[in-house]
């Protein structure tokens, strides 16, 4: 298991280290986000790039008085998990963040970061608790899996720039390939960057909150090959978007929307509320498992529909059920859990405080014709008692919440309830430790944690976990 050291473990003392000084490190964890960790005089310094068990060279950039941060100069040992990046500007791109590390690497790190989460936040002992750790579920090929690509837009007239930020910052780093998302999306890119220049169309600059297009995003149905086209402005403009529609259907066969977003607020949100079809459909459709999915510029859908499957099958599977079961899906976005749910559920009851997003959930329910789910827009903490209260009780239960985790009181109300099954879908490890532990302490078992990989190459992971009632 890695060893994961979390900022502000340490006493406060004097920093043994200076700034823009060098020293040579042995890496003996990784943090969170995939950086190395080491220490100099036991004092903690993170090191992005480095891996565990090498021995490097770093430069400190930075000192707090309980942990530093070192830029890597130099790989003296290496680990025999070190790959060469794929990508070109890997190092500069705020995109991914283990492209240095063997997948089979990053695999048992996400492993090993969900046990360190649910172990040391949690206060569980996998073995002595009898606790199921099953091993990260990845793909058979870690690249091109994203089916959506948004990338912000700056620059000059006469050098646009689009790509993603550089870490922690709002430069953007020009590129002209991704390897993590679709092939088309490289050619969008190129298509827009010729046609602002060519044109002369400002690109946005967040300082002054001036010029037009801000973000370029980019959709495809991987199952039917369905291309949308999102140019974001800021404001209701576009000059010479003919132009660019002509050089799109051009180049693309599989084009079917091209929308205009506006958001002409100075935000780090990137799309707005107004839509604009310029060209095609206002939508475009895409397949999970069975189900039929219908997609806007401003709908929720996972990005890793390969991996989306095997998430949403193994939540399927632990929610074990027989076809007999009332089914709560909390956070239930545009329904696709739920979909998947109702295959072998009797109800299942889904509930999202996104008005737009269970609109669309009610159209996906409609399209596959779903009979036996039900949507409702609220907060989950507020809707579900109100279920309860009125009669409505749950056999079994699927949560999945955004990174902050379930609120206190929708867990109160959950085991007040006293469902035979809880499903914990997580894409975070942290709060869903938090929230095993205050289950746990109610009178549930946590029995099994399957960590799966739907961003590789990234120090992201998602788990889905099976918690039962402890009279089972």
């Amino acid at each position: 298991m890695l060893e994961f050291i979390r900022i502000g473990d340490e006493m406060k003392r004097e920093a043994p280290v200076k700034k823009n000084e060098e020293y040579i490190i042995d890496i003996n964890g990784m943090g969170y986000e995939g950086e190395g960790v080491g220490k100099i005089d036991n004092f903690t310094v993170f090191v992005p790039g480095a891996l565990k068990g090498e021995k490097v060279k770093v430069l400190i950039v930075k000192v707090n008085k309980n942990f530093g941060f070192g830029k890597l100069k130099e790989v003296i040992e290496p680990s025999k998990d070190r790959v060469a990046p794929a990508c070109e500007i890997y190092e500069k791109c705020g995109g991914c963040q283990l492209q240095h590390l063997s997948y089979k690497g990053q695999l048992e790190f996400k492993k090993s970061r969900v046990q360190d989460c649910i172990e040391r936040i949690g206060g569980f002992d996998l073995s002595e608790d009898n606790i199921q750790l099953h091993e990260t579920l990845g793909m058979e090929n870690p690249y091109r899996y994203r089916n959506k690509v948004q990338l912000p837009v700056g620059g000059t007239v006469e050098d646009v720039k689009i790509g993603f930020y550089s870490q922690r910052s709002h430069n953007i780093i020009d590129m002209e390939s991704c390897n993590i998302q679709f092939e088309e999306a490289d050619t969008v890119v190129d298509i827009v960057k010729q046609w602002m220049q060519e044109n002369k169309i400002q690109p946005y600059n967040e300082e002054t909150h001036t010029g037009i297009v801000k973000h370029i995003m980019v959709r495809k149905a991987f199952n039917n090959d369905e291309l949308m086209v999102v140019v974001v402005t800021n404001g209701k403009s576009l000059p010479k978007k003919e132009i660019l529609i002509k050089e799109l259907q051009d180049s693309f066969n599989n084009l079917v929307s091209v929308v205009q977003n506006v958001n002409d607020k100075k935000t780090n949100v990137v799309l707005g509320l107004d839509n604009v079809t310029l060209f095609g459909k206002d939508t475009i459709s895409d397949y999970i498992g069975e189900f039929k999915f219908n997609i806007s510029p401003l709908s929720f859908f996972q990005v890793n529909p390969v991996q989306t499957e095997v998430l949403y099958n193994k939540a399927l599977e632990y929610a074990g059920l027989t076809g007999n079961e009332v089914v709560f899906d909390a956070y239930c976005g545009t329904g696709t859990i739920s979909l998947f749910l109702s295959k072998k559920a009797s109800k299942v009851y889904g509930v999202e405080i996104i008005e737009a997003a269970i609109e669309n959930a009610n159209i996906n329910a409609k399209e596959n014709k779903i009979d036996n789910a039900e949507f409702f827009v609220g907060k989950c903490e507020d809707v579900i008692p109100k279920l309860i209260a009125d009669g409505v009780k749950a056999d079994v239960v699927v949560v999945d919440p955004p990174r902050k985790g379930c609120e206190k009181s929708l867990l109160d109300a959950l085991v007040s309830m006293s469902p035979e099954r809880i499903v914990y879908v997580s894409c975070d490890p942290g709060t869903l430790a938090r929230d095993l532990r205050i289950l746990c302490d109610m009178g549930y078992d946590l029995k099994e944690v399957q960590p799966v990989d739907m961003f590789p190459e990234t120090g992201h992971v998602e788990s889905v976990v099976l918690i039962t009632r402890k009279d089972r």
